[in-house]
């Protein structure tokens, strides 16, 4: 079956280059477009895309706000949302993850990258721009007034195997290639890990291991 995309950007060629790119591939289908926030979050409200491709700078409203609204803490029935944006500003990726999107990609990631962010939104992974994770890492590392918090229960060997693999930038199938688990297995220890910690994504828990490292444990 193929991924239902909605695409939202308040500029008309780059909708239209987007779509080019998403519908020439075999299992992604554009199903709306939006030219703002708003509109984005009522079309996605209404067909339940499986992944909404939405950018920051809009009218009306914003990406970020568009986002909460639609994958925020405490939105009951969330749609995935990846952010994709010409803007490559650390403290937007930052409130991207923390509205709730599952990916960040800068406007010029390219055909593959692209595909391969709506594909881990539909599954349930995240996929930022490797452009930007590790320099996004290392800007809000440090930053805390406060040390990380102590994790609810220690983490298992392999939790902290896992840990480190992806505070180094490795997706959920490097992970488990580079471990010998499965990927439901992954999964299911970074899932462990964001609850003993009290992270909600994938960069949060990278900047607590490494906040933790520089640190001592």
């Amino acid at each position: 079956m193929s991924v239902r995309v909605l695409i939202a950007d308040d500029q008309d060629l780059v909708r239209t280059g987007l779509r080019m790119i998403l519908d020439a591939q075999p299992d992604i289908e554009v199903v709306a477009e939006a030219a703002d926030g708003a509109e984005a979050v009522a079309l996605a409200r209404s067909i339940r895309p499986d992944v909404c491709l939405i950018d920051i700078r809009m009218p009306v409203m914003d990406g970020l706000e568009a986002t909460r609204e639609l994958a925020g803490p405490g939105v009951a029935d969330p749609i995935p949302v990846v952010i994709i944006t010409t803007f490559d500003l650390d403290e937007y990726v930052y409130g991207a993850l923390r509205a709730g999107a599952r990916g960040f990609l800068l406007k010029n990631a390219g055909a593959t990258l692209l595909g391969e962010a709506v594909h881990a939104a539909a599954r349930g992974d995240a996929l930022i721009d490797p452009n930007v994770t590790l320099r996004l890492i290392e800007a809000f590392a440090g930053a805390a007034p406060e040390p990380p918090a102590r994790p609810a229960s220690p983490l298992t060997d392999r939790e902290e195997d896992v840990l480190a693999a992806l505070a180094r930038g490795l997706g959920n199938t490097e992970i488990g290639s580079e471990l010998h688990i499965s990927l439901s297995t992954v999964k299911t220890h970074i899932a462990s890990i964001m609850t003993k910690i009290g992270a909600r994504n994938r960069v949060e828990l990278a900047i607590w291991a490494h906040e933790r490292d520089r640190g001592g444990r």
